[in-house]
């Protein structure tokens, strides 16, 4: 067996989230407490109170959803980090996730890397506010299908493809006008479905231009560090630990797709065939089975999880 890490992004998010790992063990709970006390005074409401009893508009807003989903991934980490000691062979997170991903690599505490969480979550939101944009999933259409989707969309907007989750799972992001010009020529080029998404603006796009270069800003602060294990890029699709490339990757990760496909199959070229999926939801774990199969994949997202972990 060789086994990966892997954390979910934003969208993964749900009311009540991680609310039994906090009730019931001291190092998950000294992560909760380590969130609120780093976010003191940033936002208006109490993390924990918007993770545990909403509202879910609240929750969706990207300066909560991003530090709680970190959050809840690291501390589910922490409950574990003894049973996984010596096992990990990578990790690595979709988009937002990237971000868990290194803590458990050993890039950051999880001081500086709520504070850089926090952070690219204001970046973003501020971003999204000052270029109004969407993202749309488009199911059935190969990539080479998705180019030709975005060059006919185009003439409406900008749009490029933001997300290559599993075969046939791309999601675009871009200009309203284009998203929505996209709906029409995904269906004459043969899709499946083209699912618009309740987002807050263009991720992964040069709409979040201004959130990279403030994020670069503040990588010199970040109190990021070489990796301990190595952490697979979504921006490379391929493994990174000096701290410099790292800082290099997560600036380029804003603007650039997320390639989770390419991601797992670097994994599995290395060796890999166990996933274990850490943080809300099971979105992650059914993509990986839908690149490959026969991967042996577990997700933790409740502590009655942990039961069915065999690794």
């Amino acid at each position: 067996m060789s086994l990966a890490l892997v954390f979910p992004g934003q969208g993964a998010q749900y009311v009540g989230m991680g609310f039994d790992f906090c009730e019931g063990n001291e190092r998950a709970n000294s992560i909760f407490a380590m969130a609120e006390s780093a976010l003191k005074g940033k936002l208006p409401k109490s993390l924990k109170d918007v993770m545990f009893l909403g509202p879910e508009e609240e929750l969706k807003k990207t300066d909560y959803t991003q530090p709680a989903i970190f959050t809840m991934s690291c501390a589910i980490y922490e409950m574990l980090r003894s049973r996984f000691a010596g096992k990990v062979a990578y990790t690595a997170g979709h988009s937002l996730g990237e971000y868990s991903a290194l803590y458990a690599a050993g890039a950051f505490s999880f001081e500086d890397g709520i504070k850089i969480v926090s952070r690219r979550g204001a970046l973003m939101q501020e971003a999204s506010l000052n270029n109004k944009g969407s993202m749309a999933a488009v199911l059935g259409l190969d990539n080479a299908k998705i180019k030709e989707l975005c060059s006919k969309a185009s003439t409406a907007g900008y749009i490029a493809p933001a997300n290559y989750n599993s075969p046939g799972q791309v999601v675009v992001s871009g200009d309203v006008s284009a998203i929505d010009a996209g709906e029409v020529y995904a269906k004459e080029l043969g899709a499946k479905r083209y699912i618009k998404l309740a987002v807050a603006g263009a991720f992964h796009s040069r709409h979040m231009l201004s959130a990279a270069d403030g994020l670069k800003a503040d990588m010199d602060k970040s109190g990021i560090k070489d990796a301990v294990i190595p952490v697979v890029s979504n921006f490379l699709a391929a493994e990174v630990k000096s701290a410099a490339d790292i800082k290099n990757a997560l600036i380029n990760q804003i603007t650039g797709p997320v390639r989770w496909v390419e991601s797992i199959e670097y994994m599995k070229s290395k060796g890999v065939d166990t996933f274990v999926e850490i943080g809300p939801g099971s979105v992650l774990s059914g993509l990986i089975k839908k690149i490959d199969k026969n991967f042996k994949v577990f997700n933790i997202d409740k502590v009655s999880d942990i039961e069915k972990l065999t690794v």
